[in-house]
């Protein structure tokens, strides 16, 4: 527990540090719209307002966990996302994880986006895919692709994603598919709040047998905040993952993807900068 509170106490003093400098002018909305990643799990399409180029480093805590919903203990993560004109996003992504049992693992992630519906507004719908691949943490090769959807107004801030993955190793399913949304009610000035839920593996629910032992859900809280006339911007989400069913017959085969015996938890938080 001390390290989600060491985790906590970094994300409120960055956020403290960035509101003294926040200037009391400016376009309160338009800074909202101009953040890489308002949500830590759902990824979407930069919003025109914002395209251009951003670093982002993101960090998380999480104890009897599995990719993609956390790490079993200390990870972080160095992305870059920007636009490459025509609606296609460039999102690459390079990570670090401790494990809670020791050791170190590495993860690589790169995937380009585009926006097929919508896009041409700050406000309002758009919708898009995306293609990527990724070496996950336990060094299985995953190809993916998601389809995206966001809708952005001055008091809201919706995101959805669904996501298709084929893993390159033996013992995984023929094709995941990972379920994830997101919810932002604007609370006051540039703060946004609400939740986030993620589910993986669910046809779980109906196959008894299915091959990566069990549907696993995440839900909690979710906050954002990106000040006035700053290149930063700040998301912090959390919650308990519950893995709803169980396949017996693969449990304990993956070291870093294997359903634990009792429900686990995840807290992650991401920093953004953006270049003008």
């Amino acid at each position: 527990m001390r390290k989600t509170y060491l985790f906590i106490l970094l994300f409120v003093s960055i956020f403290k540090t960035s509101y003294a400098q926040q200037q009391p002018v400016g376009d309160m909305a338009n800074s909202t719209f101009s953040q890489p990643q308002p949500f830590l799990f759902t990824v979407s399409t930069l919003n025109p307002q914002g395209r251009n180029w951003s670093l982002n480093y993101s960090g998380g805590y999480g104890e009897r966990t599995v990719t993609p919903l956390g790490f079993d203990g200390v990870d972080q993560n160095f992305s870059a996302k920007g636009y490459l004109g025509n609606k296609f996003t460039l999102m690459a992504m390079l990570g670090t994880g401790f494990s809670n049992n020791g050791g170190v693992r590495t993860l690589q992630q790169a995937e380009v986006l585009r926006d097929f519906i919508g896009g041409n507004q700050p406000m309002g719908f758009r919708a898009g895919a995306s293609l990527g691949f990724r070496r996950e943490f336990n060094s299985d090769a995953v190809a993916f692709s998601r389809i995206t959807a966001a809708y952005e107004v001055s008091n809201w801030k919706l995101g959805a994603n669904l996501r298709f993955e084929k893993a390159f190793a033996t013992n995984r399913d023929g094709l995941d598919l990972i379920t994830s949304v997101g919810v932002h009610r604007h609370i006051s000035g540039q703060l946004f709040g609400g939740f986030e839920a993620v589910g993986q593996d669910l046809e779980g629910f109906w196959e008894a047998d299915e091959a990566e032992g069990g549907a696993r859900l995440l839900i909690g809280p979710s906050l954002n905040y990106a000040p006035v006339n700053s290149r930063l911007a700040f998301s912090l989400c959390g919650g308990p993952i519950i893995y709803a069913t169980r396949s017996a017959a693969t449990q304990g085969q993956f070291a870093y993807r294997e359903l634990p015996t009792t429900n686990g938890f995840t807290l992650k938080f991401n920093v953004g900068f953006r270049f003008l």
